[in-house]
């Protein structure tokens, strides 16, 4: 279990104030011109010592991905957007940290961006969310009236931020959608490569990096990378901030230790599952578009990349979802199908034509109104829209529909053979076809 003295996120429930004088005393902005005038290798390097896996839901090395921008300018300007779009359902840490500890992401945006080489930086928050970009463009107003950020700042690195608001598409949580969005251009993913790094926003070298993982990089600097990464598991170190919803009996947003098992995440910030353990039905660990994982596989998983990919999921973004036996897990599918399809922005054809089929299939697989001849069809369309479409929206759709064949298949058969049994004419005619 994580102690408090090992928390970044110290005013995560927005007990104290969230302003410049609150960040400070909370340890904000202290030494931050130390760390420039190291240098940007010093600073890729205590990140990349760090073991920082991004916070978005890939977890790719953040060092390393700084490490990709050109080290030597070639006369086009480099910029750093951060990903504040948290539109994956079962997701709300971000939003936290934009209402209650904004200032730790304006310092992190700093100094990411000068490890980067980048004099301006762009924040793009979801459509929805109205408060925690105007609690957040007060944050950066108050860096500005500083001289913490801006022209000839403080810290020696002129550094203008933007907070840009988007219209509330899902899509745009995707990088290269999100830079289209921000151009002024129809959220729609392009095709790669070429790769931010190289040809990014405005057609300059861009990294794009979640809230959290831009938010953790002072304090990572400020404590050293051998404090984070001494905490969690090899490969998968630091704290991590898990969303915690469903049948549980205290839903909750809580910083832990990467790696914490999932028993006592829940038993310890969650208050239990609802109706003790023996009523866990299955899991969604990372947000909806990971696969689902039932209950006797996950009890006792550390909740971390590697461990969670070993169960044919992921941590992605940390939401858990927790279902008990109540769930009809087949609706739910459906319902994050039904997302998934709406969310589409059409570009791939399998992603375009796939996503609502799968929907209307499982749809009809909730009421039994299918053949379990279907069940292998609807696997197979799956897995013909999983990579193969220019961004992985088609796969956020196409594994939670995997998750469930390859878990619950026998729910599926059990709905379609009590609809067949229906004394009724269409039963009849189904039960007919399934032989």
């Amino acid at each position: 279990m994580l102690q408090d003295s090992d928390r970044i996120f110290r005013n995560l429930y927005g007990q104290d104030d969230w302003g410049l004088a609150g960040a400070r005393a909370r340890g904000g902005w202290d030494g931050t011109k130390g760390f420039v005038d190291k240098g940007r290798d010093w600073i890729i390097n205590e990140v990349k010592a760090s073991g920082l896996r991004g916070r978005g839901g890939a977890g790719f090395p953040t060092g390393l991905k700084w490490s990709f921008m050109p080290k030597v300018p070639d006369g086009r300007p480099a910029y750093l957007v951060v990903n504040a779009d948290e539109s994956e359902p079962g997701t709300c840490k971000d939003r936290e940290i934009l209402r209650h500890d904004p200032h730790l992401l304006v310092e992190g945006s700093l100094i990411a961006a000068f490890a980067m080489g980048a004099h301006a930086g762009y924040i793009y928050v979801r459509g929805e969310f109205i408060r925690e970009r105007e609690r957040l463009q007060a944050a950066v107003d108050q860096a500005y009236e500083a001289r913490l950020i801006g022209k000839n700042n403080v810290h020696g690195w002129d550094f203008d931020l933007y907070v840009v608001h988007g219209a509330g598409a899902y899509i745009c949580g995707e990088e290269t959608a999100m830079l289209e969005s921000i151009e002024g251009k129809k959220g729609m993913p392009r095709m790669k490569p070429p790769f931010p790094a190289n040809v990014g926003l405005y057609g300059c070298p861009t990294t794009v990096n979640n809230v959290e993982s831009i938010a953790v990089t002072p304090d990572i600097l400020r404590r050293g990378a051998s404090w984070f990464a001494g905490i969690g598991r090899p490969n998968n170190t630091g704290t991590k901030l898990f969303c915690i919803s469903g049948h549980v009996n205290a839903p909750c947003n809580v910083e832990e230790a990467m790696g914490v098992p999932f028993r006592e995440l829940i038993d310890k910030h969650a208050g239990g599952i609802r109706g003790g353990w023996d009523n866990l039905l299955a899991v969604i660990p990372g947000g909806s578009s990971v696969p689902c994982v039932p209950a006797h596989e996950i009890i006792d998983t550390p909740m971390d990349f590697d461990s969670l990919r070993a169960l044919r999921s992921g941590l992605g973004t940390a939401a858990v979802i927790v279902m008990d036996k109540s769930t009809d897990i087949i609706r739910a599918i459906a319902r994050l199908s039904y997302f998934y399809k709406h969310e589409s922005c059409g570009q791939c054809t399998p992603c375009r034509e796939g996503t609502g089929w799968m929907w209307r299939v499982v749809s009809r697989m909730a009421e039994g109104r299918a053949t379990k001849r279907e069940i292998d069809l609807l696997l197979d369309v799956s897995n013909q829209i999983e990579g193969h479409t220019i961004c992985a929206l088609g796969d956020a759709a196409a594994w939670p529909v995997q998750g469930l064949i390859r878990h619950f298949r026998h729910e599926i058969e059990a709905r379609i053979d009590a609809y067949a049994a229906r004394p009724d004419d269409a039963g009849a005619r189904l039960a007919a076809a399934a032989e």
